[in-house]
Order: structure tokens, then C-alpha cells, then sequence
């Protein structure tokens, strides 16, 4: 016999399903709508009772049905004008989702042929969930900015093809909280996930019809909801179980969020969830004659439609989507993709802006972890440096520095040595923390690491758009060979560039960022936009070759330098009183090759790319290290300061070498050292041992 249902009584908040021990309540914000009908599913999606809600305040409907349970499937269909004119397309026909779904009934997919007519066989159902889940008295991590280490992964690709995940886990959240991933995670030593969009979404049809999808997520339907495709049974269940083991072991999660834009595109797309509850209120719109033209959805994402965060009622969905994954969900933070588009007003963008206010008050979200990318493709959309100061930003100007000076380019000395330190000519000292900046070499929207060294262009083929996806200023080199080589001097050279790339990223001030499988040599074979690649040219694989293991030990040397050093983990400069840094003790100072300091003609020459770093304490003994740097295609004989009295320099890194380790790390005690091309080398002040003559007596 089948569950009874009775329509009673509601109230209208809070919006979406709230259940109790003696049903539901459901509540929708529509407002332009003249009927609002809630129907109810069976778990094989076959409707099984539908109540038409005659509760009305202001611009919510809502009932309260009794005997709905957890695992409930339900959706909407709303009645109304249906005039695309004037921005309404009210169809009774389109089954929709509620955008306060906790969790869909299955993945949602495109079909045209299930979307004709009543979409309802198409349309993934909303699942009613109860929030009972059992954290173990587990906590989250909460890491300081000076202790974060970023690893950006996706979820399905960083098991899919782990040997040593059973395979009913491979690709799940399940699989990504697996003891062996939690113990290689440790062993490298980052504390923080940043998980690749993992809300609901929907591929674009133009790719279903290309025979690809949206593999990386960024099309979300339903900002609440954990995508079913990375989920065994359960995705809320196991999600939480993910994030629970991974907060264990120490290990912070934070999710990419696309507020920016919809699965429902443009003019044309698909009516899912916002455009047939309130086209005209969740989207923006180009200026007409007249005010909006609803038939031009303004599309500063480049994907069709652009969120209206300027809406207080949308402003609202999104900031109830943060505080519920960071409070029931439990993940510590958030990377705000195109995060300019959610803080443009009136299409500007509004630094002072509602969304950024909305957070600022909020006690729950304004303390989470807070990462932007400034920039969207709108007007002025780039905002680098210009988000509000307790937020980090991914700073794409460390990315084209460092891979422009490694590559060899010259001129370009003065500003590496800006990323070195943070990139103060964008976030000023005294007014931003030194770890605004989230230095990174490679995001998932572009080259890996291996092909960064492999490739002089990029290889998209694949994707269906003959090769004119991807950006094209990838500041990339092949050394000799486009792609894989069994020539020994190129695979040399690749190798000694990741290992500088990497030691630069780890001992740059700032949070740094790094791509998963950039420690083993992942490559995607010169696709550099793999957004619609769901197979082997997206997933880590585990099979590596013996320099993968080389490089893999070598990143946890560099990060267990940065999180055992205060120096390169947070550098306190005696003339940066940001947050009132009384005690400030380090000191920066750069030195030519051969010992003199450098002045701004040797910082402004046209070729150099040769330069030593000495920083940390230089006068008391303390932290300090120096960092010789060699882009140039010639050996170098450093000549070394002086270390302070009863100390010497030992030398830790060595990128020429092999494994980036030096040959002989004892022998310290001498004024010159060799620098070899293309390489950098890394010495530490440490006691003189006994029987040693310093260096600085020498």
C-alpha cells in the first residue's frame, strides 16, 4: 500500500523541502507565476500525487504536505504568461527543479527527444534529505594562510584509474576519501582539496550532440546539490563522509562554485529550474530600447546567460548555498569562479557591492576561506588586486612571469622578483596580507606541468573545434620536440624545468596552488582546454616512469622546506605593518653573480636572468636562506654573502641534479658556488660544524 499524502498548512520559509517527523514543508519563491503545482515521484519517477498550492505570502508559495520521508522525489510545474518578449516562459509542461535542492534523484542529461512536450522523463527529480548525519565529533582542520597548501583535483579523475581503489569507488567521493588517497595526500603534504565544480549541472547539448560532455562541471543546474555521478548510492551521505575522513586526516576541502551562469544557457536553452520560475529575476539582461531585452541574456561567462547576483532574492539563494555547504556539508571554503560577475551592479563591477557586503556580515561565511578568480569577459572584467582584503585571488600575472622567465624570455628579472615576493605592486603592503596572492603554474583550464615543458602549442583537436578552443598564450616550450621524445637531452631539460618551476612556486610568498599529477608527471598530450574530455586524457594515471618518482619526492622536500620555514611560509618585513605586525624581523636582499647588490640598471637590463636572493634574518644568526636563480642558457660562479658569525651555508636544492638534490650537500665551506644553467639552487644558514671553517671567516 502506498504512502498518504495531505496537503496542510505551510509556511513560507525557509525556502526549498524542511522536513520533520511529520512531513515536509515546501516553499518557492516565484512570483510572476499564477498557479504553482507540487508533484510528488515514486522512486522509479513515476508521479504519484500532485497538490496545486492555494498558500500565498507575497511572492512565495508553500504547503505542507504529511507523511513525505527522506529520499522524497518531487518537482515543480508553474503556470503564468508565457511571453518571451517580455522575459516570462511560464510552460505547465516543463517539469523543474527547486533551486534549494539538497540532492537530484539521478545525474541530469540531455536528451532532446525526453525535453519535447511534458520534459518531465528527462528532468532529474528533487530529493527531500534529512540532515542526520553523524560527524564523529570530527572538526575542521582550520589552517592559518600560512600553512595552506592548495591541491586542485577533480573528483572522478583522481581515481578514476587508481589500481588500488576498489573499482566500485573508483571515480567517487567515496574514492577520494579512500585510505590510500588520504595516505599519498599526507605523504605529500598539502592541507588543502580544491575540488573542480562538484554541484549538480548538466552538459551543454551542443556537446551531447558532438558525442562529449561537460567533464569539468562548470554548468551547474543546482547549487546545493552534490552531482549523483560521483556518488555509489547516496551523494549526500557519502559527500559528507568524504569530507568527514579528509577533515581526520587533517586535510581541509574547498569547492569551486560557479554562481556566474546556468545550464540553461541563452536565449533558446533549456527551461530546468530558474528561467520557468523567474526568467526575468535569476538572469541579467542586455539594455534594449526600453529597458532589458529579454531576448539577449547578457553573458559575461562566455556561457550562454549570466547570473543576476544584483537581485536581492538571488543574491539570497546563493548566499544560503554558502552557509549550507559550509555548516551541514561542513567543507572549509570556496574558489569563486568569474567571482568578478557576482559582484558587478548595474554590470559594473562593485568592490563595495552587495555580494561582498552580504558576506562581510555574514558570521558563518565571511570566516570560511574565500578565493577568488578577479576576472570574468565582461567590460573591465579584469579586477586583479581589487577584491576586498580579507579575500585570497588567483593571480594569473605570477602564472605568465615565472613560465615567461623559465622559458628563457628576457627582461623579465624585475618582475619575477615581484612574484617572488608576493606581488606587492598588486596586493600593497600594509593593506593586504602577504598571502592574498594564490600563486600557481598551472589551473585546470590550461596546460599541465608535462606539457608545459612538451608542448609549443596546444593539441585540442579532440574537442571538436578544430583546435581554435584554449588559450593561445600558453608561454609553453617543447626544447626540440613536439610532445613525447625518447631523446635523453630534451627529457633532461624537461625535467630540470619542472623541478625550477615548482621550487619557484613553493618558495614564493603567497598561497601556493598546484595542479593534481603535476608531482607525477600528468600529461592530458598537449590539450590544453580538456573541459569536455571524460576519459584518459583527463585522468591521473598512476602508472609511473622513474623520473615521475624523482619528481614526486621531490615536491615533498620543497613542501616540507616551506612548512618547516616561517620565512617562505610568511615573511614578515620589518617595513609591512599589515595587521600590525610588531615583530617583524626579515629582511630581502638581491645580489648580482658576483657579489654585488643590484642596482636598477642590472634590474632593468634587457638580458639578465641571473640573480641571488638572500632573505630572512641577516643579522642575527637566524632563518635565512639563499635562492640562486639561473635562467640563462650558461653555467654561473655565484660568489656568496658572507653568513653571520659561527654560521655556514649549506646547500638543500640543487634543480640540475637529477632528483633536484645536490651531490655533496656538506660542502658548504667556500665563497664561490656553480650555478648551472637553468637551474636553481637553494642554501640554508646553519651552525658551522665542528671543525669547519665558515664560510664567512674564509
Amino acid at each position: 500500500m502506498g504512502a498518504s499524502y495531505t496537503l496542510l498548512p505551510g509556511r513560507e520559509a525557509p525556502l526549498g523541502a524542511s522536513l520533520d517527523e511529520g512531513g515536509c514543508n515546501f516553499a518557492l519563491w516565484a512570483p510572476d507565476a499564477s498557479a504553482a503545482w507540487l508533484c510528488l515521484f515514486d522512486a522509479a519517477e513515476r508521479e504519484i500525487q500532485r497538490f496545486s498550492l492555494h498558500e500565498r505570502r507575497g511572492q512565495v508559495w508553500y504547503g505542507y504536505v504529511s507523511g513525505v520521508k527522506a529520499g522524497q522525489r518531487y518537482g515543480w510545474r508553474l503556470e503564468g504568461v508565457n511571453d518571451p518578449a517580455q522575459g516570462l516562459l511560464f510552460d505547465v509542461n516543463k517539469l523543474l527543479l527547486d533551486p534549494y535542492s539538497r540532492a537530484l534523484s539521478r545525474p541530469l542529461i540531455w536528451n532532446h527527444v525526453l525535453y519535447e512536450g511534458d520534459s518531465q522523463q528527462m528532468v532529474s527529480k528533487s530529493v527531500v534529505t534529512a540532515e542526520d548525519f553523524d560527524w564523529q565529533g570530527v572538526a575542521k582542520p582550520g589552517y592559518s594562510d600560512a600553512q595552506t597548501l592548495l591541491y586542485e583535483t577533480h573528483v572522478k579523475g583522481f581515481t578514476r584509474l587508481h589500481p588500488e581503489i576498489p573499482e566500485t569507488l573508483r571515480g567517487t567521493y567515496l574514492g577520494l576519501s579512500h585510505p590510500v588517497v588520504i595516505a599519498y595526500l599526507k605523504q605529500l603534504g598539502i592541507t588543502t582539496l580544491q575540488l573542480m565544480p562538484i554541484a549538480s549541472f548538466m552538459s551543454e547539448p551542443r556537446l551531447v550532440d558532438m558525442g562529449l560532455v561537460n567533464y569539468w562541471g562548470y554548468n551547474p543546474i543546482c547549487f546545493m546539490a552534490p552531482d549523483p555521478r560521483y556518488a555509489v548510492r547516496d551523494a549526500v551521505v557519502e559527500f559528507k563522509t568524504m569530507v568527514r575522513e579528509l577533515h581526520r586526516a587533517g586535510i581541509e576541502v574547498i569547492l569551486d562554485v560557479v554562481f556566474n551562469h546556468t545550464a540553461e544557457a541563452g536565449a533558446g536553452g533549456p527551461i530546468l529550474c530558474f528561467k520557468g520560475i523567474d526568467n526575468r529575476s535569476y538572469y541579467a539582461f542586455e539594455n534594449g530600447g526600453h529597458g532589458p531585452d529579454y531576448q539577449r541574456y547578457l553573458n559575461v561567462a562566455g556561457c550562454g546567460n549570466t547570473v543576476n547576483v544584483d537581485h536581492p532574492t538571488v543574491l539570497r539563494l546563493v548566499m544560503d548555498s554558502l552557509r549550507y555547504w559550509l555548516t551541514e556539508m561542513q567543507v572549509d571554503g570556496f574558489r569563486f569562479d568569474l567571482a568578478v560577475t557576482l559582484a558587478r551592479e548595474g554590470n559594473e563591477f562593485d568592490p563595495c557591492g552587495g555580494f561582498f557586503k552580504a558576506i562581510m556580515q555574514d558570521p558563518v561565511i565571511s570566516r570560511a576561506r574565500l578565493i577568488a578568480e578577479p576576472w570574468d569577459i565582461g567590460p573591465f572584467g579584469y579586477r586583479l588586486g581589487q577584491f576586498p582584503s580579507q579575500w585570497h585571488e588567483t593571480n594569473d600575472r605570477f602564472r605568465d612571469t615565472v613560465r615567461s622567465f623559465w622559458r628563457g624570455d628576457t627582461g623579465r628579472m624585475a618582475d619575477f622578483a615581484t612574484r617572488l615576493l608576493g606581488s606587492r605592486d598588486v596586493f600593497p603592503k600594509s593593506h593586504r596580507s602577504i598571502h592574498s596572492s594564490v600563486n600557481f603554474l598551472c589551473y585546470h583550464d590550461g596546460f599541465t606541468l608535462e606539457d608545459l615543458v612538451s608542448y609549443n602549442q596546444r593539441h585540442n583537436q579532440p574537442n571538436g573545434e578544430e583546435n581554435r578552443d584554449g588559450h593561445g598564450h600558453n608561454l609553453s616550450a617543447n626544447y626540440g620536440v613536439e610532445g613525447p621524445t625518447a631523446d635523453l637531452r630534451i627529457s633532461t631539460m624537461r625535467q630540470q624545468q619542472k623541478r625550477n618551476l615548482l621550487t619557484t612556486l613553493f618558495l614564493a610568498q603567497g598561497i601556493p596552488h598546484m595542479l593534481a599529477g603535476d608531482e607525477i608527471g600528468r600529461t592530458q598530450m598537449g590539450n590544453n582546454n580538456a573541459y569536455c574530455q571524460d576519459n584518459q586524457i583527463s585522468w591521473l594515471s598512476w602508472e609511473l616512469r622513474e623520473e615521475d618518482e624523482r619528481l614526486l619526492e621531490f615536491v615533498r622536500k620543497l613542501i616540507q622546506i616551506r612548512q618547516s620555514s616561517d620565512v617562505f611560509s610568511g615573511l614578515k618585513l620589518v617595513d609591512d605593518h599589515y595587521l600590525g605586525k610588531q615583530n617583524a624581523v626579515h629582511q630581502v636582499v638581491w645580489y648580482h653573480p658576483d657579489g654585488h647588490i643590484l642596482s636598477d640598471s642590472d634590474w632593468n637590463s634587457p638580458v639578465s636572468q641571473v640573480f641571488v636572493m638572500d632573505i630572512g634574518d641577516l643579522s642575527h644568526g637566524g632563518e635565512r636562506w639563499l635562492v640562486m636563480f639561473n635562467a640563462s642558457g650558461y653555467d654561473i660562479h655565484f660568489r656568496l654573502p658572507a653568513a653571520a658569525a659561527g654560521m655556514e651555508w649549506e646547500e638543500v636544492i640543487d634543480t640540475a641534479c637529477h632528483d633536484g638534490m645536490p651531490f655533496l650537500p656538506d660542502d658548504v665551506s667556500v665563497h664561490m658556488t656553480l650555478g648551472r644553467a637553468h637551474a636553481v639552487k637553494l642554501l640554508r644558514q646553519r651552525k658551522c660544524e665542528p671543525g669547519v671553517v665558515s664560510s664567512a671567516k674564509a
